[in-house]
């Protein structure tokens, strides 16, 4: 099982979006399946999760972008946005991600 750090960003939105209880049962889907998320071209290995919330309508899901490289990082939950809020991330939004995540990197290599 992967370690998972949740940004202060996807915190968040994540207060607003689920209840700690399916906060904690994406966290656990995610730390098992590390892979389970879309790539998104022009990122650098940033993935997206269409997330159905347990009890809620079809409209009602998440969209969850993170970033998994190997398992020697932790896997890092950047953000979340409702299903109705948009389809996608912009391509400003891409970039800046994949700013941040190789900043995380360069942060972790350091560590060990």
């Amino acid at each position: 099982m992967n370690t998972v750090v949740e940004l202060p960003e996807f915190i968040k939105r994540a207060s607003k979006l689920l209840d700690d209880t399916e906060r904690e049962r994406l966290i656990m889907y995610l730390a098992t399946n590390p892979l389970a998320g879309v790539l998104l071209r022009g990122t650098g290995g940033i993935r997206k999760l269409r997330w159905k919330r347990q009890n809620a309508g079809k409209s009602s899901g998440v969209r969850v972008i993170y970033y998994y490289h190997d398992s020697r990082y932790p896997l890092f939950l950047l953000t979340l946005f409702g299903k109705s809020e948009k389809t996608n991330i912009s391509p400003a939004e891409r970039s800046i991600l994949a700013k941040l995540t190789k900043i995380l990197l360069e942060e972790y290599q350091q560590r060990q």
